[in-house]
């Protein structure tokens, strides 16, 4: 009896240590399952870290569709629906043709439309006697006032934040704006002795309507070359700061703010 007795507490004894050890592989399993989570999540972390550091021209956060508005005017310029683009590229064209190249006069077109479309109107009200049908109702055509009030907020808009741009210049505060604005404008005065407004404004259009939608299709390539550009640009520019900008005199005002 006691040998038996022996032999059942030795299996007892096997069997706690056997559970003990389950225990102690479970809680290790556990903890490298718990490891490779805190791990994973780390792992797919990194490359939307890595998306965050790719350069975009201009510090463009959005998609250039969202930056154009998202509406219809996006839609045009990117080409969305190609018919509509088109037509609109092609009537632009026209209007310019009309007026530059034919030297045709505004006040001329719609004095010569008008009288084409009262003549036709009038011609077939007089027709419908002869021919015994009832005359074409013509429509009552009225501009309603909306329209015309969006457009006028949105250009006063646009010319306040203009103006609050060129008054924070022309305080003196911000170097690089100043430079880029009077290159800008520099650039426009050339371009303008050499082609009048509606030219200017045709090539301006016709910008639109090609180089989004070349960027939106070559984005990636373009950001690069010119991520590049700018790191050349801020390059010369510290060269251009530490030889003449930097020994420019400061005004009085600055040096009363610095005292």
């Amino acid at each position: 009896m006691s040998e038996h007795d022996d032999h059942v507490s030795e299996k007892r004894e096997e069997t706690l240590m056997e559970k003990i050890a389950e225990k102690f592989h479970g809680g290790d399993s556990s903890s490298d399952s718990d490891s490779e989570k805190k791990k994973k999540p780390a792992e797919s972390s990194s490359p939307s870290s890595v998306k965050a550091k790719i350069y975009r021209l201009f510090g463009r956060e959005k998609p250039v569709h969202q930056v154009f508005g998202g509406g219809k005017p996006a839609d045009v310029f990117l080409w969305r629906n190609k018919k509509i683009s088109a037509a609109v590229l092609g009537g632009a064209t026209a209007v310019w043709v009309l007026f530059e190249l034919l030297e045709y006069h505004l006040l001329t077109l719609i004095c010569h439309i008008m009288i084409l479309v009262l003549a036709v109107l009038f011609l077939w009200s007089n027709a419908t006697t002869f021919i015994n049908k009832s005359p074409p109702r013509i429509p009552e055509v009225q501009l309603s006032e909306e329209p015309f009030l969006q457009v006028a907020a949105a250009l006063r808009f646009e010319i306040n934040r203009a103006l609050a741009v060129l008054r924070q210049i022309a305080s003196g505060k911000e170097l690089k704006k100043f430079l880029a604005v009077i290159a800008g404008l520099w650039l426009l005065s050339v371009l303008g002795s050499c082609c009048n407004f509606l030219t200017l404004f045709y090539i301006t259009f016709v910008l639109l309507h090609t180089v989004p939608v070349l960027y939106e299709k070559y984005e990636d390539k373009i950001d690069a070359i010119a991520e590049k550009a700018m790191i050349e640009i801020k390059k010369q520019y510290a060269v251009l700061d530490e030889k003449v900008l930097s020994k420019i005199p400061r005004g009085p005002l600055k040096d009363k703010k610095n005292a």
